[in-house]
């Protein structure tokens, strides 16, 4: 994405550009903004729209939007080329698109709208790169996203309340909450809807973990018998003692692992197939005491000058059963009614069934 513009509709004198980031280039030409006005009177059913001028490389994506009885326009402004090669965040989740236009109108007049505007574009602009494991890592990375999911876990919670909880809580003053949420849409970690009684409300369907599991690929050498072997049994004597309570609650993959994206760069890397120390020594920035550290930690293992994958790092997605228990309490304590009770009550049972298995998925 090149641009981001916020532009208002004046009724007598017609577009009026507000803002745009980056904010180094002029604004586009009256007529173009006419040109996306008469799309959307075409085309009222919608309220995005894509417009392609003949003779222009860019392509612009428009989401109207009404507040406060004034009309406004969030346009994306895109190299034709680049919107063909990859999906972007209208076509792939247009409601949270349009969460964000809704969100950026509503702080027009505020202080807040410049850096509303510049996290918008950097959101946007990052989306169609991130994969799914980068942006799970980024759950447990980002200490504000962080907090949010072990907010989330103690079940229902209201727009309002979580934003004050951030503020005061945790000290968390200047939180586009909006922003903030729309990679827990993408993931489908949580549900925004609103509760009889309440405000807009917020409900983790979805819980996020990590785990260490065996490589997928057995990738030492096949013809070599002894290493083969002490490959396996090293892997067969680690598992047989992996404790995974004990080193969640010691942080140790975090720490190690999802923290620093030059060790996650070389597990990505391994599983693929094995490398020579000096190059593992290159993707870790040459940093020997963290070669070591892996090593004595059982993240890779080392034979006749090769590295390979020891430990996987993936992340979990499970259904949060344990929040029911906790529902139930905090209605006890009347701190959340009946209604948000039986809402999240709803959005985590409707799709139970006897279970056979447990209910997760590894990524």
């Amino acid at each position: 994405m090149e641009r981001i513009i916020l532009s208002h509709w004046n009724k007598q004198t017609g577009p009026e550009p507000i803002i745009q980031y980056p904010p180094e280039k002029p604004f586009p030409p009256k007529d173009l903004f006419l040109k996306i006005w008469a799309k959307h009177e075409l085309d009222k059913e919608n309220t995005m729209i894509e417009f392609t001028p003949e003779d222009s490389d860019n392509c612009f994506i428009s989401i109207i939007q009404e507040f406060e009885e004034e009309i406004y326009f969030l346009i994306l402004v895109y190299k034709q080329e680049n919107l063909i090669k990859n999906n972007h965040l209208g076509k792939e989740s247009p409601d949270i698109l349009a969460i964000m236009s809704k969100n950026l109108v509503e702080l027009i007049n505020t202080n807040k709208i410049t850096r509303a505007v510049s996290e918008a574009y950097t959101t946007i602009k990052n989306y169609s790169k991130l994969d799914e494991e980068d942006n799970l890592k980024n759950f447990f990375q980002d200490k504000i996203k962080n907090t949010i999911l072990q907010i989330l876990r103690n079940g229902v919670i209201s727009k309002s309340d979580l934003t004050n909880k951030l503020r005061h809580d945790y000290g968390f003053s200047t939180v586009n909450i909006d922003l903030i949420l729309i990679s827990f849409i993408r993931e489908s970690l949580i549900v925004k809807k609103s509760v009889p009684g309440s405000k807009e409300c917020y409900f983790l369907i979805n819980d996020l973990s990590y785990a260490r599991i065996p490589p997928k690929n057995l990738l030492v050498d096949k013809d070599d018998a002894i290493l083969l072997k002490k490959y396996k049994d090293s892997l067969e004597k680690f598992y047989f003692d992996y404790d995974i309570i004990s080193e969640l609650e010691n942080r140790t993959i975090i720490q190690t692992v999802l923290l620093d994206k030059d060790v996650f760069s070389l597990i990505k890397t391994l599983r693929e197939g094995r490398v020579t120390v000096n190059d593992c020594l290159t993707i870790l920035n040459n940093k020997q005491e963290l070669l070591n550290e892996l090593l004595e930690k059982k993240f890779i293992f080392e034979a006749k000058g090769f590295v390979y994958l020891f430990s996987d790092v993936r992340f979990i997605k499970f259904k949060p059963y344990y929040i029911i228990e906790r529902l139930i309490e905090r209605y006890k304590n009347h701190d959340i009614s009946f209604n948000e009770y039986l809402a999240h009550l709803k959005l985590l049972i409707e799709h139970i069934k006897i279970p056979k298995f447990i209910d997760y998925n590894i990524i």
